[in-house]
């Protein structure tokens, strides 16, 4: 399984430019350059239409193969930097691997568009590094993704994904149709249940046969049944088959046939005591058939008019079981009828470049739409269903069953649980059925080492991984990506070790390193397995041969511009870092060489070799090495680079970059420095670009301030304290001392309950107000302060109104009593 924070490349990767110890959670590189990371997939989210989507999704994973298979290695590969998938990103990644496989029809075209936009790179010289380096990365990725796929039969990687994708929740399944999925794909695959799903699943079982439940709750449970052998008594299948016996007689739809039929099979295969057997089978049959149509597809009912692919594959699995349910027997013509109908629908078929052959829908509804993955399933199903219980075979072209085998292993391992069980399933029926039994020819790796002295393996198996019938493997050619009309290899037979079961070729001395194309062909030693096994004739498969290069003659000059002589020159050992030391001035020439050589001797380009110039303000320069003869050279005439240096002074770091996708040996080095003396910029002289802000230094952590508050100012003694507090009373005790010689009391004070209320609420008003003045002092701000004082002030206007009317009043009655 690819890991959790690499995005693995979609084809493999380039190796090189590796950094030491600053790369987590990749492969290790093989070299001496630290550790690797992979080139990730693009970041970009392309959203496809519906039609898009249900064609990309055939192809989604297509390349997990690969990756799988490239992970087992330790070749150093491509460094690229990435962040783990964020929640949102991981429930777009389906989507975005169908959208980035469908793109690779448009790779056929990428190699003139790819060699222009290198030229036009070279011509803008590279400013930026950032760019370059991705451009230079994304061009080489790009170059050898247009290659045919490779498949390989089902893996322990499938196993794994089943555990994780089909785990109950709480020992149990959500339905029983779920439940059939994950113990269907767990028996093909040889997994054991986890946990005693029979006990957690059982009673479902038995409450959906002992009720009145739809025909398609029926139908699962039996299907889930036939594979837990729950305790079902005779007597419940019965009522069972009765029920579904009803069904089928008044059926009007395809759906009703498909599983009132589907349920009376999987009685009758796991009871020999209940009568399932249909006496008017033919009339049972035509009803299916009489929902077909001309193209080779089937109505749904005899009410809609649109035809289905899918709807194809249910009718073939009803007739299947109509044919094994019949008594007397089906009568002959029908059963051909429908053999010429599944040759119209294999007319229909959708093909890839790669040999893949897949079933779609023609017409797309969002309601009901069906990807080509259950679409080609239902398909698969249905035609072995139906030629299990025919008893004249079925005659189809073998590429086209190979095909559709092709189509299932390539989606990888799908996402999704129902995605996984219509893969497995189809390809268990591929496994073993009467039409034809697909072989698959693979690799163990298709990146092979001359240095380490790899040899050519290949295997061959079905598509669940069991061995083949007994074959030869030959490889008809092999010819390199860059000139395919030679061959390097023709007409050699591989050699079969039974122990390992590979079969296996030593390269010969015509193989160097570089992208191939080998073509293979297998012929089945018995004529009989013929009539059993598709091969597929030719099949092509890409495979990169690597090797360490020899790098020889690597040196470093500076030139006088006039005579072209030799200043001064200092040898390289790029097999590490150097640290050369030169100086030049804008009169003058650098110039950088080396001789780069395979291990047979024979002079190769890689697909990135650059020079950078790293300015000590961070200014870079790229530059493209060329190649002349045998020798790669680059010679820059600072006369003429003036002004794209912006006429900057000062040190120069030298970095060259040599990588490339079977190099195994590819470097990214220091080589030095250079001390340019550049003439002043004139005045129109264009300035450098801003360089990017540092993240790290703009919201990385502060500086610590440090400071010290300033001393408290001197109090005044605590005795003068207290004696402005005595003096501030005095006013106080003043007016209690004039309250008690005017004599107050409270005789005027209201007898009345309701004037004395008032009375009580308007002195207790005064009291609230004093107290707001008393918080206003300890606590309170301003504002809070007024806001309390406006609520209070309306509140004793209101009482002390009627308290004072009160006392009004009773002064008008004493006087004028």
């Amino acid at each position: 399984m690819p890991r959790r924070h690499c995005r693995p490349a979609t084809l493999p990767p380039i190796r090189g430019f590796c950094q030491k110890g600053v790369w987590p959670h990749c492969h290790p590189c093989s070299g001496s350059n630290g550790q690797a990371l992979v080139l990730h997939e693009s970041s970009s989210r392309v959203g496809p239409t519906w039609a898009q989507y249900s064609k990309a999704w055939a192809f989604r994973s297509r390349f997990s193969a690969q990756w799988a298979q490239l992970e087992a290695q330790s070749k150093p590969c491509i460094c690229q930097k990435v962040k783990p998938y964020s929640s949102t990103e991981s429930k777009a990644r389906a989507l975005h691997r169908a959208v980035v496989s469908q793109s690779r029809h448009f790779l056929s075209s990428f190699s003139a568009i790819a060699a222009l936009v290198v030229a036009v790179v070279a011509a803008v010289g590279m400013a930026s590094t950032r760019i370059a380096e991705l451009l230079m990365l994304a061009l080489a990725a790009l170059s050898i993704c247009n290659a045919a796929s490779i498949f390989r039969p089902v893996s322990d990687s499938h196993r794994s994904a089943a555990l994780e994708l089909f785990a109950p929740v709480g020992g149990s399944f959500a339905s029983l149709e779920e439940a059939y999925e994950a113990l269907r794909t767990f028996e093909i695959l040889g997994v054991e249940k986890q946990g005693d799903v029979s006990a957690a699943t059982c009673p479902s079982v038995t409450s959906v046969l002992g009720s009145s439940s739809a025909p398609k709750e029926l139908f699962c449970a039996l299907k889930v049944n036939s594979i837990l052998k729950c305790n079902v008594d005779d007597a419940s299948f019965e009522v069972v088959a009765s029920r579904l016996k009803a069904v089928l007689s008044d059926a009007s739809s395809l759906l009703d046939f498909y599983y009132s039929i589907g349920g009376l099979v999987l009685i009758k295969d796991q009871t020999s005591n209940v009568e399932v057997l249909l006496g008017d089978a033919e009339g049972t049959f035509q009803s299916i058939k009489a929902l077909s149509q001309s193209d080779g597809r089937w109505r749904y009912s005899s009410s809609n008019p649109e035809s289905s692919t899918y709807a194809a594959g249910l009718a073939l699995e009803a007739l299947a079981g109509v044919i094994s349910l019949a008594s007397p027997e089906i009568n002959q013509s029908l059963i051909r009828t429908v053999r010429n109908d599944i040759v119209k629908l294999f007319d229909s078929i959708e093909k890839y470049d790669d040999g893949t052959f897949y079933f779609d829908e023609k017409v797309v509804d969002a309601r009901e739409h069906r990807g080509p993955l259950s679409v080609t399933s239902s398909v698969i199903q249905g035609l072995t269903a139906f030629a299990s219980v025919t008893s004249e075979s079925i005659t189809l072209p073998q590429d086209r069953i190979l095909g559709l085998a092709k189509f299932f292993l390539g989606i990888g391992i799908p996402g999704d649980a129902k995605d996984l069980f219509n893969q497995i399933s189809s390809l268990a029926c591929l496994e073993n059925n009467r039409v034809s039994i697909p072989l698959i020819l693979s690799l163990p790796s298709t990146v092979l080492s001359l240095t380490k002295k790899d040899q050519l393996k290949v295997e061959v198996n079905t598509v669940l991984g069991l061995n083949s019938p007994p074959l030869k493997v030959k490889l008809i050619r092999a010819v390199s990506s860059v000139s395919r009309d030679v061959p390097v290899i023709e007409s050699q037979e591989l050699k079969y070790d039974p122990e390992s079961t590979f079969h296996s070729l030593v390269l010969p001395e015509t193989v160097d390193v570089g992208s191939y194309i080998f073509v293979f062909e297998l012929a089945l030693q018995d004529s009989e397995d013929g009539k059993t096994y598709a091969t597929g004739g030719q099949t092509q498969i890409p495979i990169y041969i690597t090797g360490v290069m020899k790098i020889k003659n690597a040196a470093i000059a500076v030139l006088d511009s006039d005579l072209g002589t030799v200043d001064t020159q200092k040898s390289l050992n790029l097999d590490r870092e150097n640290d050369v030391s030169l100086s030049a001035n804008h009169l003058q020439k650098l110039r950088l060489s080396f001789q780069l050589s395979t291990p047979h001797g024979h002079t190769y380009k890689p697909h990135q070799a650059f020079l950078k110039l790293k300015h000590e303000t961070k200014v870079e320069h790229v530059f493209v090495l060329g190649i002349s003869g045998k020798q790669f050279e680059l010679v820059l005439d600072f006369l003429g680079l003036v002004e794209k240096f912006f006429y900057l002074s000062g040190r120069y770091d030298l970095q060259l970059t040599v990588g490339d996708a079977v190099m195994e040996n590819s470097f990214l080095l220091p080589i030095g420095h250079v001390e340019l003396d550049l003439p002043e910029a004139p005045e129109k002289a264009p300035r450098p670009p801003l360089q990017p802000a540092d993240l790290s230094s703009r919201y990385g952590p502060k500086a610590e301030i440090a400071h010290i508050f300033r001393s408290p100012d001197k109090r005044p003694p605590k005795e003068l304290s207290l004696s402005f507090l005595g003096l501030s009373l005095l006013p106080f005790l003043g007016f209690l001392v004039g309250l008690f010689c005017l004599g107050v009391n409270l005789k005027n004070f209201p007898s009345s309950v309701l004037p004395a209320t008032f009375a009580t609420l308007f002195h207790g008003g005064i009291a609230a107000v004093l107290l707001l003045y008393v918080l206003f002092w300890l606590k309170l701000d301003l504002f809070t302060t007024l806001k309390a004082l406006g609520f209070l002030g309306a509140f004793l206007i209101f009482v002390g109104h009627r308290t004072l009317s009160h006392l009004a009043s009773t002064s008008a009655k004493l006087k004028s009593a």
